[in-house]
């Protein structure tokens, strides 16, 4: 990998940096440009980061973000349905394959067209980040579809049980709140403060923009110049999120009664940020520390370790919950978030086994880890099963582009070129010493899903403390 900032580009647009396959350059108004040329076929992905998510939110406007992403299809002085060039009109008379995604750090949009029509796509989006139509008319008709479904996932026991425990591990961090927002907010924010936040955030100095597939480096440069070099950048600094979640300092329980058919279990841990962190970074300290990571980052061996809890028929949990009939499924993830997250388990009880068995038996599991630690066998197996799904995850120009903005929401596109060989570097011993540091009873919050039978009353829904 080599860093310059010399180099020539033949544009307005500075070079900063190169990988393996990433080309980094600078727009004067503090645009990040990510080029990756991939020849294969004759398609190019654009897609635009924007460095805000549900982290950036507060009572009053949660879901903020999301509502945002569904308004800004909704039109701009150029591209609107008076004129019939409307946004998604005009991508789908191309074959465009286009659409837009919201989560705790970041928002993107983005859609893959012919290599020919990369200039529409690039002049689409940078009309979009500053002339979006934030209208009323817009906002009630997009809340109510936002609304559905945020009822649709109200429908789902398991989304239900884990938005409560976010909201229970998170006291004061914005992890506390959904990425679709409370209800009350979803429906009663005012336009006017939804256009706060859109001109608070939707800069070209708080967005990366990622171009994959088949093009020429200096045209395409001379195309993203002509766009997106004209916008100014935000007027004011980009507010920056500064509340850390305070240690926790006991374990926190949850049960939720509800209707349903099965129960769930959730079990969740503290850990780290994607560049090992444990509190949260201003973008000063996340950028130089993307730049020169450090070498040892507990994540990596957590990630190791979630995928030998629960990848595959020979896995931890699937021999220990699933093999012996008390559990339909088991599911072990592992958060890589900007800030410090959380690690996962996930359990469906079997119909007539108590959950707290489950339970019991999740807790002995990740505790034999911390004492016995895995073995180079099922160490080895895991860091095989994630490469061959990182590898599977960056086939096509869009995976490609959607994964290097992930990257660059959580730390930087290096770490996207680094990340199977830092998995690939983990040892047993790796994997041991975490399972002790972060799977303490203080640390953790679990929460019971548990069904409600005909014969029961109150109000669905309901969500209790358990001593």
């Amino acid at each position: 990998m080599t860093t310059t900032t010399n180099e020539a580009s033949g544009s307005g647009a500075a070079f900063v940096a190169a990988g393996d396959r990433i080309r980094e350059f600078l727009l004067a108004n503090g645009l990040k440009v990510l080029l990756v040329a991939n020849r294969v076929a004759p398609v190019a992905t654009v897609c635009v980061l924007y460095r805000v998510g549900s982290r950036n939110e507060a009572v009053g406007h949660t879901g903020a973000t999301h509502l945002l992403e569904h308004m800004m299809f909704k039109g701009t002085p150029e591209f609107n349905k008076g004129k019939n060039t409307q946004i998604a009109a005009t991508l789908q008379k191309i074959g465009a394959d286009f659409n837009a995604t919201t989560w705790y750090d970041r928002t993107n949009y983005f859609e893959t067209v012919p290599s020919d029509r990369l200039e529409l796509a690039l002049r689409l989006e940078a009309d979009r980040m500053r002339n979006s139509f934030i209208a009323e008319e817009d906002r009630q008709s997009e809340m109510t579809v936002v609304r559905n479904e945020l009822e649709r996932g109200q429908n789902e026991p398991m989304m239900v049980l884990d938005e409560a425990v976010y909201a229970a591990a998170f006291r004061e961090h914005p992890y506390h709140h959904p990425t679709i927002g409370w209800r009350a907010d979803v429906e009663n924010v005012p336009t006017a403060r939804l256009k706060e936040f859109y001109d608070t955030f939707y800069h070209p100095d708080n967005a990366t923009l990622v171009v994959a597939g088949d093009f020429d480096e200096r045209d395409c440069l001379a195309l993203v110049e002509k766009y997106f070099g004209a916008l100014q950048p935000a007027p004011a600094p980009i507010p920056e999120v500064y509340t850390d979640e305070p240690a926790q300092e006991g374990e926190r329980r949850l049960t939720i009664r509800r209707a349903g058919e099965l129960a769930l279990v959730q079990i969740a841990w503290r850990t780290p940020s994607v560049l090992g962190e444990t509190r949260v970074l201003s973008n000063a300290e996340l950028s130089a520390r993307a730049v020169a990571p450090p070498e040892e980052n507990d994540i990596y061996p957590l990630v190791v370790l979630a995928a030998a809890m629960s990848h595959g028929v020979t896995s931890r949990l699937y021999q220990a919950l699933v093999e012996t009939e008390l559990a339909v499924s088991a599911q072990a993830n592992c958060d890589q978030f900007r800030d410090p997250g959380l690690f996962n388990v996930y359990a469906t009880v079997r119909p007539g086994v108590e959950p707290a068995e489950v339970e019991r038996v999740i807790l002995s599991e990740l505790a034999r880890v911390g004492s016995e630690g895995l073995s180079e066998e099922e160490t080895e197996k895991a860091k095989r099963q994630i490469v061959a799904r990182v590898a599977y995850d960056r086939d096509g120009t869009h995976n490609i582009a959607s994964q290097i903005s992930e990257a660059e929401a959580v730390a930087d596109w290096r770490f996207y070129e680094t990340y199977a060989t830092r998995v690939a570097r983990v040892a047993a011993e790796d994997v041991r010493r975490v399972a002790l540091r972060y799977f303490t009873e203080d640390a953790r919050t679990v929460g019971r899903f548990v069904p409600k039978t005909g014969g029961e009353t109150g109000q669905g829904g309901d969500v209790a403390g358990e001593q």
